[in-house]
């Protein structure tokens, strides 16, 4: 959207904002979304990758083609540890990496997150 429709939506008393604005997620649960989105999308690229069908990955698995489509869109019933295991199924590679904000004193930085943990899906191209 255009910053002049923008502005005259908002001079009209109209709030600009996404999905989750409307849902009023919390941050923690923006965080959690994303994570599983692009887990999911991750996984639907690295099957594509290597040339694999949803039913191929489905018997890596040890489940059914309509359960492959229910993980790469992410659906409600899909826990994050079974996006994880079905991606390096598919031959992709997660790395955790943790940091923290920290002063010279071992005290949390001012202005900074004192941690953060970075989840890195990697694909094999």
């Amino acid at each position: 959207m255009d910053a002049t429709k923008q502005k005259s939506l908002e001079a009209a008393g109209w709030k600009i904002g996404d999905a989750a604005d409307f849902l009023e997620m919390s941050d923690e649960e923006r965080q959690l979304l994303d994570a599983r989105m692009s887990i999911a999308l991750a996984i639907r690229q690295q099957r594509k990758i290597l040339n694999l069908s949803q039913k191929e990955l489905g018997a890596r698995l040890k489940t059914s083609q309509p359960r492959v489509a229910k993980i790469e869109r992410a659906a409600a019933d899909v826990s994050l540890d079974q996006l994880v295991r079905a991606f390096t199924a598919a031959g992709g590679t997660i790395a955790v990496k943790s940091a923290n904000s920290k002063s010279a004193k071992g005290k949390p930085a001012k202005g900074k997150k004192s941690g953060t943990v970075v989840l890195e899906v990697m694909t094999s191209k």
